[in-house]
């Protein structure tokens, strides 16, 4: 039998939209779009890429310490980043500081808006708890 292991920031978005912001199924660990949030689930660094993707990290952390597990483990990511030539250099800077020498398969799509008012960044990623740390 799977076990199934739920992780909520527990910010009203979750309720608001109706999803969890990771499931654990067997080996895999699914974790919808991070964000640049703080705890009362506000939109932080409005409009201001860099600050926003490094929150969106830290918040990647929260959900990986949760599990027990490292940036290491992820497999794939998912990017949504508005206006993706303008920040397309701070994308690759941002994500080769985050994971270093680690190389998860990555897809980047450039869109015109996400869900909050300046909101710039979102990832969502797959991690593989078998993966050595």
């Amino acid at each position: 039998m799977t076990v199934i292991d739920v992780f909520n920031h527990n910010v009203p978005a979750e309720s608001d939209f109706g999803y969890s912001q990771a499931i654990k199924s067997g080996e895999l660990i699914h974790v919808s779009g991070q964000l640049s949030h703080d705890e009362a689930g506000e939109l932080l660094h409005a409009d201001d890429f860099v600050p926003q993707l490094a929150q969106t990290h830290a918040n990647m952390d929260k959900v990986l310490d949760h599990y027990g597990v490292t940036r290491n483990q992820i497999v794939s990511q998912v990017l949504y980043v508005v206006n993706l030539r303008q920040n397309a250099r701070a994308t690759m800077e941002g994500n080769l500081a985050y994971f270093g020498g680690h190389r998860p398969a990555s897809t980047v799509f450039g869109v015109t808006e996400l869900a909050f008012p300046g909101q710039v960044i979102e990832i969502s990623f797959i991690v593989d708890t078998k993966l050595p740390a």
